[in-house]
């Protein structure tokens, strides 16, 4: 499975970027919840928007050290070269995030960042049938822990993507690219993510 990261020049006009779908549901009973996600890159940023179409949100956690995961969320974990260790970020309605760093669900590190909105540009709307979340990543920050990361033509990330509600009325958990193994830790799985490909 894989996606073409398109290259743009100035403001992200989503409109022209290609989606992907979060259209395979794990561990919950089925619900009427859609999302998808759709990324693009400059010569210093990558930028991602991720949107749900969801009838009940839950948006609740707005501290720094909250499980943004207990809400609504929209979740993007990433392999930025073939080294298993991956970045996970995840945002809540409220725009409040957890960044997480390591090879999986048992050395993972929450990073602190003090103002996300500052160094991501994070920031999240309730829309019409749901809400959304807009953010950078810059490659500079990437770079502090893959200093031999390269965003150019041809290069490829791995990642997967993920929708999910602990504590919402429905619990629910969606997800990009299947994964075989059973818990929900699995979300943590960076040797079955996909494949994203700089275009």
């Amino acid at each position: 499975m894989s996606y073409t990261i398109k290259k743009i020049s100035g403001t992200p006009d989503w409109s022209t970027v290609p989606a992907l779908y979060l259209d395979v549901q794990l561990w919950s009973e089925p619900i009427d919840i859609k999302s998808q996600a759709q990324l693009c890159y400059d010569e210093e940023n990558l930028y991602v928007r991720m949107k749900a179409k969801e009838k009940e949100i839950r948006a609740e956690n707005t501290g720094l050290l909250d499980s943004v995961c207990e809400d609504s969320c929209l979740e993007f974990f990433f392999r930025p070269t073939e080294d298993i260790r991956y970045f996970n970020i995840e945002i809540n309605p409220n725009c409040a995030m957890y960044l997480g760093y390591g090879s999986g669900i048992d050395d993972l590190v929450r990073l602190i960042v003090q103002d996300p909105a500052a160094t991501f540009g994070t920031k999240a709307e309730r829309t019409a049938d749901g809400w959304q979340v807009t953010y950078k990543v810059p490659f500079a920050f990437i770079k502090q822990f893959f200093p031999d990361f390269q965003a150019k033509e041809g290069n490829a990330m791995y990642a997967n993507f993920y929708k999910c509600g602990d504590k919402t009325s429905h619990p629910h958990y969606f997800l990009w690219k299947f994964v075989t193994s059973k818990p929900r830790s699995s979300f943590h799985s960076p040797a079955e993510f996909g494949k994203l490909i700089f275009g």
